[in-house]
């Protein structure tokens, strides 16, 4: 099954017009892709992040399928529902892995509005580890008992495996799909935002860590403690977090390093 995927679109009465919340929401989308490139988490046109637009539907933003993360704007997002149909005429081709992968989750996963997925270099050697992420670190410990993990299945274009997905996800809102990469889902980006980078961070730990010596165990009793003070349970926190990030990006972008998100 070929990763090209363009679909025809809904067209006359199936149509969903474009509403202020989908401006909304590709706004804030644009953003995130931004962010994330400002952050190095990209790989060439692969990988997304997707969000759901507000509304009785369910239809989800993707990036388009060949621009680079700095590529991608507001105006280029393609909106589909749930069966992979672009809402209107006229937009761009999209990754079928992307598609079956993060429809799964918008549409089996209550609450799951925002899903991230990363192909970093750490996190994909965790992802490869046959005991997979460490709870021995800072950030690891605040995910002792929040990750769920998925096992490999090839290139992920195949609808059938979406059940399998979404059972092994569970409720959980940091994922590690095994010998691939990670995932995170969250109510919107920035609850989503955290578990990724609450992953990332203990992934790259435990590499650097491992090849430097032998890594120190925590006990259950801290790990389940630290677990319950996970930054991702603290909306307040969450939110002055994305805050800075987006501060920083505006910055970036007024001495001309980076693309508006417009």
């Amino acid at each position: 099954m070929p990763l090209y995927m363009k679909n025809d679109s809904r067209d006359g009465d199936k149509a969903i017009a474009a509403t202020e919340a989908e401006h909304n929401a590709r706004i804030e989308l644009a953003e995130c892709y931004r962010i994330l490139h400002m952050l190095g988490w990209t790989e060439l046109i692969f990988n997304h992040v997707t969000l759901r637009v507000p509304g009785p539907e369910r239809v989800f933003l993707i990036n388009p399928f060949g621009l680079n993360y700095d590529e991608v704007t507001a105006d280029n997002l393609v909106a589909v529902d749930i069966d992979g149909l672009p809402v209107r005429p006229g937009q761009a081709p999209i990754n079928r892995a992307g598609f079956v992968t993060h429809s799964a989750i918008h549409r089996h996963v209550e609450g799951a509005h925002c899903v991230m997925h990363t192909h970093t270099t750490t996190g994909c050697a965790v992802s490869c580890l046959e005991e997979g992420l460490s709870h021995d670190s800072f950030y690891g410990a605040q995910l002792f008992g929040r990750v769920a993990y998925h096992d490999f299945e090839g290139v992920t274009v195949n609808m059938d495996e979406q059940a399998r997905m979404v059972q092994s996800i569970g409720n959980s809102k940091a994922v590690i799909l095994r010998n691939h990469g990670l995932l995170a889902l969250g109510s919107g980006v920035q609850e989503a935002f955290m578990w990724l980078w609450l992953m990332q961070r203990a992934c790259d730990i435990q590499i650097a860590a491992a090849s430097a010596g032998r890594i120190r165990s925590l006990s259950t009793q801290v790990r389940q403690q630290t677990s319950d003070e996970a930054a991702g349970l603290e909306p307040a926190l969450i939110d002055l977090v994305y805050a800075s990030l987006r501060r920083k990006l505006g910055d970036l972008s007024k001495r001309g390093d980076t693309r508006s998100a417009s």
